[in-house]
């Protein structure tokens, strides 16, 4: 299967493929030749369509000469599931979100992820499991476009610890969803989370 990425620019799309979409999914197209991040997310920003793709040859490799080309912020984030099956999100500029933050200079990218969880939720995580995704988003950061690359992990907790929302980073509640209960959460999360959701068949895939 041909390898695809995508880049998020705040609820827009921008999809890095060596296949054309399908014309009913009302894919925009941008020129690969002289794309630019910077440009793209100005332009992009004031388009009425939410949804674009860069035809490229290899989609590895294009989205690594973007990375090299931008200032580039990583972080790490979990998914971490209860004995019950239930799932940790957090309440953060009013949307529901993954637990996760930037990664430390000199930090282990696991080891940021499991210190992330446990500073935003107030909960020890028991168990770092395998890497679930990596997803890109850009946001203006000191008056500058930024590419924000977040590794997800699935992590595992045991205890019966009281959740505690971390309030100096803005988040107001920490909550435990069922399967059931996760899809009603896409109505009201960021893109990006969606990608991890769909990763881990808790939701199904959407445009």
């Amino acid at each position: 299967m041909a390898q695809k990425y995508r880049i998020y620019i705040n609820e827009k799309v921008v999809l890095l493929t060596a296949k054309t979409p399908d014309p009913g999914l009302g894919y925009q197209a941008i020129d690969a030749e002289h794309f630019d991040l910077k440009i793209v997310y100005h332009w992009a920003l004031k388009q009425k369509n939410t949804l674009f793709y860069v035809l490229c040859t290899d989609a590895k490799a294009f989205l690594k000469q973007i990375i090299k080309s931008n200032f580039l912020i990583e972080a790490a984030g979990g998914l971490v599931t209860n004995k019950h099956g239930e799932h940790l999100f957090i309440y953060r500029n009013d949307k529901w979100d993954l637990p996760k933050g930037k990664i430390e200079k000199k930090e282990k990218t696991k080891i940021a992820a499991v210190r992330e969880v446990e500073e935003e939720c107030g909960i020890k995580v028991n168990k770092l499991e395998e890497k679930i995704c990596k997803t890109y988003h850009t946001y203006i950061y000191k008056n500058e476009v930024v590419l924000k690359k977040t590794h997800w992990f699935k992590m595992r907790y045991k205890g019966k610890e009281k959740l505690v929302p971390q309030i100096e980073e803005g988040i107001t509640d920490v909550r435990w969803f069922s399967d059931r209960e996760v899809p009603a959460i896409t109505n009201n999360t960021f893109p990006s989370i969606i990608d991890v959701l769909v990763k881990e068949k808790l939701i199904a895939e959407k445009v």
